[in-house]
């Protein structure tokens, strides 16, 4: 059965365009015992050397931070290969104006498609070498960075050649003060150069990530009202999706990128479930 590109359904259409073949049959059983119908998909079933497609993603612009700061509209290090997105970061031998010692590449949907609640899944394998440092992960736009409350979800993050793959949830409590009511990260031990369905499942009350429909951690909203005020808890607003292939800055010594070598992250797909749609 061929992948689709994009699919978007509701109700009764479900079982005729998800695309079964696909998925997992823990993630087909789910969708089914637990409610959630699938609502989003891009399969990435394009020829190859397309880039994804334009009405959903967009480059992620270059900015001053260890993600971004060499991130690139480069043809080279985002295309499409044999129905994978391909995400890169190579030396910068062809920028010849531009300072970046190396070109990455990152994709997100801000201004083009929100998620708010649901379980959202991405099957991804990344190579491991040192400085490696790719991710898939969501994010509240602010309209005020200066007031507004930070959030910030890492469905997965991988680092340098580290055997695991890494969890995370980013509040205005989390990123501003380490003291807060329980864990917001989660190591798990795991072969990441070889396919995995890394899954998240938002809901008002908690986040629970899940690899291979293995339940990692739960991060739940506290009942505790100082710590709200506080902003434990700011995973209501809708996210954007971003999928990159970014490199360490060297903070530790498995995080130092090699400035000669290709690093590469695949993704085979990205898909969203949510009830009562």
């Amino acid at each position: 059965m061929q992948k689709r590109r994009l699919i978007l359904v509701i109700g009764a259409l479900f079982p005729l365009l998800c695309g079964v073949g696909f998925m997992t049959a823990h993630t087909a059983a789910q969708s089914v015992n637990d409610g959630y119908k699938l609502v989003f998909s891009d399969e990435f079933n394009l020829p190859d050397g397309s880039q994804p497609d334009p009405a959903i993603w967009s480059r992620k612009p270059r900015n001053n931070d260890q993600c971004n700061r060499w991130n690139s509209e480069s043809p080279d290090v985002v295309f499409i290969r044999n129905g994978v997105l391909v995400c890169r970061a190579i030396p910068n031998h062809s920028e010849h104006s531009d300072t970046a010692k190396m070109l990455t590449g990152s994709i997100w949907t801000f201004n083009k498609y929100n998620v708010k609640y649901g379980r959202i899944e991405v099957r991804m394998r990344t190579n491991t070498q040192r400085g490696n440092f790719p991710a898939a992960w969501l994010k509240w736009q602010p309209k005020d960075w200066n007031t507004d409350p930070y959030a910030e979800i890492d469905i997965v993050e991988m680092f340098g050649d580290r055997g695991i793959s890494f969890h995370a949830a980013h509040s205005q409590l989390t990123v501003s003060n380490s003291n807060h009511s329980e864990p917001n990260t989660y190591r798990n031990p795991l072969d990441v150069s070889q396919w995995h369905v890394y899954s998240l499942e938002w809901t008002p009350t908690r986040l629970v990530w899940s690899v291979d429909g293995k339940q990692l951690f739960t991060y739940k909203k506290s009942s505790r009202k100082r710590l709200l005020r506080r902003g434990q808890w700011t995973f209501d607003v809708p996210c954007y999706i971003v999928l990159n292939q970014s490199l360490g800055d060297g903070h530790y010594k498995d995080m130092v990128p090699n400035l000669t070598s290709t690093y590469e992250t695949q993704f085979d797909w990205i898909r969203i479930y949510k009830k009562g749609e």
